[in-house]
């Protein structure tokens, strides 16, 4: 049954379809009806889309469906307008609902409904869509495989790709952008060498998969070989080659390229003027980052932030603080990525009560239970050495990742909570979160603090043997530490002469700390003689070998060890200490 306006209620008609002779009954009133109601939606239908389409605009979900319902003959694109709604809000079965009532239904509303299962999470329900829609369209099939490509499943998106009866230019270049987002950059490779027809939009997908996949040289030289085609860049192709020059530190060809987005005009917008700054920034020249932020028109919260960054990442922690103290103040809001990097920078200074003004703008703002947020938190709270608050700010993160996870683990292993850190690893592996290198750092630093020295064995036996985790140089020698400590030496020593990588300098120096520890001169003087052929004026392995042979009143070998630090030059690097005095 269909709705019945009231315009026909009055005339007695209380429901849709009609019998015929309720027709022939009421022809005439139900003709000036009719004419009266052609006229009353032809007015009525702009004004009814206008303020369906601001509440949806506003996310006021409900005041959109009383208009809705007030429509008398919704079409097809307003029922596509309330679905869309819905799916953004992730209000999935009221969207389904109301697609399932709709008396007619065109291409763009399944794909639009595709799309909300999608962004709902919900792929099998976007298949069955897919799969009993009457006439599929080229964006019905990109829609579809974009869909398996975003949950991972490239096969079937390969089937699809395959199926396809027609494919264009846009098709090719969502499976390169798909191969890229699965970590398949052999695929995408191929894929876009048999591609009929390349744009723009091609080559600038090569480019930032490429970079974003760690093959950033490649992206460069593709980059050449784009211009060398004739290919005109966009900004977006701009942004992408100056984040590669960026994460290599090409500072000569950022600077090229800079020069041609000048000449371009392209200079003033605001996503090509925070990459300047970040290139600038990794390349240790904040003088050049700050006059590109200042030839910024458009000051936005992009541009900000990537100054911000710049020099937290430059160590000018004080001067991020102070950006950001100004953006607040010229009423720019800050988004995650801001609060992210202004708490890092009150973590490099250690200073903790500014952290917590910045938290409470923060919650103001509504980022309260952010991760990204909640992630720096824990960093800044534990290195100021309140473990107990940064476990709590980990337990009020709803959508924990695994930095959460890393970050609460490494902070209760270097406070001494080992069996906090082990627990939340029991509790990280339920929930289905895989560890990965950082994981394992953290367990046998937990462990090595804690003095476990056989969980810490069958830590390292798990992970070497099933290879979950690639066993780095550094888990290595976080395993010559837990053994070191708990005066293990000569085991410490085999591990690192059986390593399959040769051992570096800071492998040594942890088995000569050890060394220290335990008294243990012979094997001290294997690790410093170690040390010696790797770096010769390494000037901790000469202090430590020079305190031990003081503890063992061997005044000549102290002697020796002086003079040769004496002859060589090698003076022991000073340390530093401070501290904070009414701000």
């Amino acid at each position: 049954m269909l709705r019945v306006p009231a315009i026909f209620q009055n005339i007695g008609i209380s429901h849709f379809p009609i019998s015929l002779s309720d027709f022939h009954k009421n022809l005439t009133s139900f003709s000036k009806c009719l004419v009266g109601l052609m006229t009353y939606t032809k007015l009525t239908t702009p004004s009814y889309k206008s303020l369906l389409s601001d509440h949806l605009r506003n996310q006021k979900l409900n005041e959109a469906r009383l208009v809705f319902n007030e429509i008398p003959f919704p079409s097809v694109s307003l029922y596509t307008m309330m679905i869309t709604g819905y799916s953004r809000q992730h209000r999935l079965d009221d969207a389904l609902k109301l697609f399932y009532e709709m008396p007619v239904k065109d291409t763009v509303c399944w794909n639009s409904m595709m799309k909300g299962c999608l962004d709902c999470g919900d792929l099998s329900k976007a298949k069955e869509l897919f799969d009993g829609m009457p006439g599929k369209s080229v964006v019905s099939w990109t829609t579809i495989m974009n869909g398996f490509l975003q949950f991972g499943e490239v096969q079937m998106a390969e089937r699809l790709f395959r199926k396809m009866p027609v494919r264009d230019v846009a098709v090719w270049n969502s499976m390169v952008h798909g191969y890229f987002s699965n970590g398949r950059v052999e695929d995408a490779k191929n894929l876009f060498k048999l591609m009929p027809c390349k744009n723009v939009i091609s080559w600038t997908s090569m480019i930032a998969g490429l970079d974003q996949n760690g093959r950033t040289d490649e992206a460069l030289l593709l980059f050449w070989e784009m211009m060398g085609s004739g290919v005109q860049p966009t900004l977006t192709t701009f942004v992408s080659v100056v984040i590669a020059c960026a994460n290599l530190l090409r500072l000569h060809l950022g600077v090229q390229i800079h020069g041609q987005i000048v000449k371009l005009g392209y200079c003033f917008d605001e996503f090509v003027a925070a990459s300047l700054i970040t290139l600038y920034a990794n390349c240790k020249q904040m003088e050049n980052s700050y006059k590109v932020f200042k030839e910024s028109l458009h000051k936005n919260v992009v541009v900000w932030t990537a100054l911000l960054t710049g020099y937290g990442l430059n160590c000018e922690h004080e001067e991020a603080l102070k950006v950001f103290r100004d953006m607040m103040k010229l009423g720019v809001l800050p988004n995650q990525s801001s609060f992210t990097s202004a708490l890092n920078s009150c973590c490099g200074l250690e200073d903790l009560d500014r952290g917590k003004e910045i938290h409470t703008t923060a919650i103001k703002i509504g980022f309260e239970n952010d991760v990204f947020v909640g992630n720096s938190l824990i960093v800044l709270h534990t290195k100021c050495g309140n473990i107990n608050d940064g476990v709590a700010i980990f337990k009020r993160i709803g959508d924990k990742n695994i930095v959460s996870w890393n970050s609460t683990i490494v902070g209760c292993a270097q406070h001494g909570c080992g069996m906090w850190a082990l627990t939340l690893f029991n509790q990280m592996i339920r929930t289905g979160v895989n560890p990965d290198e950082i994981t394992f750092t953290g367990l046998l630093s937990a462990c090595s603090h804690s003095g476990m020295l056989q969980k810490a064995r069958r830590f390292f036996k798990f992970f070497s043997q099933h290879k979950c985790v690639e066993v780095k140089l550094e888990h290595y020698a976080c395993m010559v530490d837990v053994l070191g400590r708990c005066g293990k030496l000569e085991e410490a020593e085999e591990l690192i002469k059986n390593m399959p990588v040769q051992a570096n300098k800071m492998v040594w120096l942890t088995l000569l700390s050890a060394c220290q520890m335990h008294s243990n001169l012979d094997v001290a003087e294997r690790a410093a003689k170690s040390i010696d052929d790797l770096e010769p004026d390494c000037s901790d392995a000469f202090v430590m070998l020079s305190n031990l042979y003081a503890s063992a009143n061997r005044w000549s070998d102290v002697a020796r060890i002086r003079e040769k630090m004496k002859h060589s030059g090698t003076v022991r690097q000073p340390g530093s200490s401070w501290v904070t005095l009414k701000d």
